[in-house]
Parts: structure tokens; C-alpha cells; sequence
């Protein structure tokens, strides 16, 4: 009968945002200012509110089948247990959405408002061991059981700066709180770490970069005296039990899709699986315990499969706009204000894995997929894995300038804080300290030159 169900979500699914489309590679791999294909033949020529959405070309039959199964599961909603919906009951008893697209809405960027991809990380602020009570997130909702862990609170104050050209700015400070306690008060070294859902694409691509090519990026004694360190930081492979390196996460704590997505339904959804078969709550929280659960483990093994291909399988949405003057004047700026030093912008990836449009492709994500210490206006202040409290993993830039149109919003950083390409710019301090400084020294059309480049991409 599961097998029946899935069949007919397949062939009864007809979502838009899932369309197979193909493409023309119309790539300049050495010569960024020309370049359209940001991840080689696994780009999208989509330019809608779906440009996240799309799967590769070249999947198999069966693949492209897995990938509409894995979209299924997706962006439908699980519910509380015991259900008649037995493919999709399980839910909590704590959890922070219902579904994976609550936080990655049309398989793009989550706001930093609760139930909309925001969520509260917690560790200890010297080793980022998780809450005695609480555990290692924050949950704040339940089904009808049990009582939510508490609310997430945040507050703004705005604070001016001023361009060298006497043009002004504000940046809003975010003042996290946590109200409700509902198991009792958490430890006093406790740290809180807001993040938001990041956009999906590109993520097979990701994962099919060589460590080798990671690590020659890497100079965590700034050996050249650039001020630019670059750290890898080192997570425990789910699958292998191995160290291996992160390369997922705003602080680069996970190391492969397989081991983000199911830790995702285990962390955000309270979904259990053959990777994480314990429900997400402590020993401080009995009132979750002996509760009706979706089974054992709550997601089977192929359904989770079909999720993973489909997180591997989302293409990457062209650049535009790549003849414009100001665009390629905006490249030129890119450059030398150093924003390539972290911003890595290309690689060629490799042959694992067996989904093969992934494999050997030329991209330009830009991104060096290390850590990076960015100041304290930034700092969380809650290490995670090697990372430190004010380290931060490269975010990948592929996609930017298409969130306002998939998402309706411009929230940028691992919280939202930024509500523009510029903020987030200008928030950036420690390595990055200089490029801001003397974007801020450059002239108003100038900077305006490099933010079109940003939203080329």
C-alpha cells in the first residue's frame, strides 16, 4: 500500500517549480565578467519565481521519478501521530516547522521571523555542548501533548554609519531573547545562535568539490599576509563514523547532504530515521516520552533517499544581465576590494556519488566553503565543531540576486539582520574588515556598479 501511495503522488503531482527543462551552456569559465553558467550543464535558464526549483538536466528516468517522490516529501506537511496518513505522521512532539519548505520556501532562503525558516541554535559558549534541558536547538512549537520549549524573541536597534562620500547608513542590530521556558531555565553558559534556512541550489555540486581544492584555499596562519586565514572545519560523517570535512551549515558543522537533510527532519521536524533514531527531546522533557510515534524509524530509508536526491539534484539559476556595462564594471570592483579572497569563484568537481550530470562539471559558486573569523558585530559567541564564536563558513553567492523573487524579501546573514545587499556588505568586519572599509571609501555609482554584479548572480 506505501508503494501504491507513492506512485500515485507521483503521477498525480504536477508542480510547476519541479519542471525539467533544458538548457544551453553558454559558459566563459575564465572570464567571469561573460560567464552565464554558473554551474556548467547543471544550470537553469529560469528567471521566475520557481528559479530555485528546477532539477538538473540529465537525470535517469528512475532519478527524475526519485526527484518528484523527494519533492513530495519536501513540501508536504507532517502530522501527529498515530495518523491515517501513515507516509506522514510523526511530527515532533517538538519542532520548529512542519515541513522542510516552511523553512526553504519554494526551495529558497527562510526570513527571521518563527515559522518562517528562522531558528535558535543552542551550545555551550566555550564547546558548544548542547542545553541540559533544551538540547542543541530550540523548539517552539508541539503537537497538543506536550508544551513548546519556549519563543523565540527579537528586537532591532538601529545604528547610523556614513559612507567616506558623507552618505548615511543604518544596520539593524538583532537582541535575541527567549521567552517561555517552559522545562525550567536554561544553563547560564548557554549561548544562543540564530539561523536562518538557506537557499537549496547548487548543493550536489557542493558536495562533489574535492577536499584537496578546499584546503589549498585554507591559510589558517595567514602564511601570506593577506589577512585572510581561511580554516576547514572537521565533522563526524553519519555514514562512515569518520572525520571528514564540513562543508554545509552557516559554520560549515556538516559535511554532507545525506547527513543535512536527515538531520534536518530530526532537528527541525522531530522526524527520527535510520541515521538519527531518537526522538528529538531530552531527559529533562518527560512529558515527550511514551508518546504515540509514525513508526520506527518515522521516515523510511527510500523515502529519505528520494529527499536527499532531490536536495543533490536543484539546479542553479543563471546569471543576467552579463553584458550590461555597470555589471562588468561591478566584476572589476569584485576583484579589488578582495572579495574573491574568500568568495572563491571557481572549481571543477569530481566523480563520486552516482548521479552523473553532477560530476566534472565547471562551477563558480563563489564560495571557499572555510571558515572565517567576522568580527564581533557578527559573533555569535557559540563555537560549533572547530569553528568559534565568530567564525562563519563563506556563503555561497550563486542564486543572490534572484532571492527578492523566489523569497519576496532581501534578508541577508546567517540571522536576516541585513535587508539588503549593501547591509550585509557593510556588516562584515574581522577578515573581511578591509574590502568593507574601502567599499565604504568608494564612490555612490561605484558602489552601486558592484551591487548590480552581486545581483547578476
Amino acid at each position: 500500500m506505501r508503494q501504491l501511495f507513492l506512485l500515485v503522488i507521483v503521477l498525480s503531482i504536477v508542480v510547476f517549480s519541479c519542471k525539467k527543462e533544458e538548457t544551453t551552456v553558454v559558459s566563459a569559465y575564465s572570464d567571469d565578467s561573460a560567464l552565464v553558467d554558473l554551474a556548467g550543464d547543471c544550470s537553469t535558464g529560469d528567471q521566475t519565481s520557481y528559479a530555485f526549483s528546477y532539477q538538473i538536466n540529465g537525470l535517469t528516468s528512475a532519478q527524475s521519478l526519485m526527484f518528484y517522490v523527494g519533492n513530495s516529501f519536501f513540501n508536504q506537511s507532517w502530522v501527529q501521530a498515530p495518523s491515517s496518513t501513515t507516509a506522514r505522521d510523526g511530527l515532533g512532539p517538538l519542532f520548529n516547522a512542519r515541513s522542510c519548505s516552511a523553512c526553504h520556501f519554494r526551495d529558497g532562503r527562510g526570513a527571521p521571523q518563527t515559522n518562517s525558516g528562522l531558528l535558535f541554535r543552542l551550545g555551550a559558549n566555550f564547546d558548544n555542548s548542547p542545553d541540559a534541558i533544551y538540547g542543541g536547538q530550540l523548539q517552539d512549537f508541539s503537537h497538543n501533548a506536550v508544551t513548546p520549549e519556549g519563543s523565540m524573541g527579537i528586537t532591532y536597534v538601529e545604528e547610523a554609519g556614513y559612507f567616506a562620500d558623507g552618505t548615511s547608513y543604518s544596520l539593524r542590530k538583532p537582541i535575541y531573547t527567549v521567552a517561555g521556558q517552559s522545562y525550567g531555565t536554561m544553563q547560564g553558559t548557554t549561548g544562543v545562535s540564530p539561523r536562518v534556512g538557506q537557499q537549496m541550489i547548487g548543493l550536489g555540486l557542493l558536495e562533489l568539490i574535492s577536499e584537496a581544492d578546499i584546503l589549498a584555499n585554507a591559510d589558517p596562519n595567514d602564511a601570506n599576509g593577506d589577512g585572510i586565514s581561511g580554516t576547514a572545519n572537521y565533522v563526524t560523517d553519519i555514514v562512515s563514523g569518520m572525520p571528514i570535512i564540513g562543508r554545509f551549515g552557516w559554520k560549515a558543522n556538516v559535511g554532507s547532504i545525506t547527513h543535512q537533510v536527515a538531520g534536518a527532519f530530526n532537528g527541525d521536524i522531530g522526524i527520527t530515521s535510520s541515521y538519527f533514531p531518537n526522538e528529538n527531546y531530552t531527559v529533562n522533557q518527560p512529558s515527550c516520552a511514551g508518546l504515540a510515534n509514525g513508526g520506527t524509524p518515522e521516515i523510511e530509508d527510500n523515502d529519505l533517499e528520494a529527499v536527499i536526491l532531490y536536495a543533490r539534484s536543484l539546479a542553479v539559476p543563471k546569471r543576467r544581465n552579463v553584458t550590461n556595462g555597470e555589471v562588468k564594471f561591478g566584476a572589476q570592483y569584485f576583484k579589488s576590494l578582495g572579495c574573491i579572497s574568500c568568495h572563491k569563484m571557481n572549481y571543477t568537481t569530481g566523480f563520486g556519488g552516482d548521479i552523473a550530470p553532477l560530476k566534472n562539471q565547471k562551477i563558480t559558486p563563489y564560495t571557499d566553503l572555510l571558515l572565517h573569523d567576522m568580527g564581533p558585530g557578527l559573533a555569535d559567541n557559540v563555537p560549533d565543531h572547530l569553528a568559534s564564536g565568530y567564525e562563519w563558513r563563506t556563503q555561497p553567492l550563486w542564486g543572490l540576486g534572484l532571492i527578492s523573487l523566489v523569497n519576496g524579501h532581501t534578508y541577508l546573514l546567517h540571522d536576516g539582520r541585513a535587508r539588503s545587499i549593501e547591509e550585509a556588505i557593510l556588516w562584515h568586519g574581522g577578515e573581511a574588515e578591509k574590502s568593507k572599509e574601502n567599499y565604504k571609501k568608494l564612490p555612490a555609482k561605484q558602489r552601486q556598479y558592484l551591487i548590480k554584479y552581486l545581483q547578476s548572480l
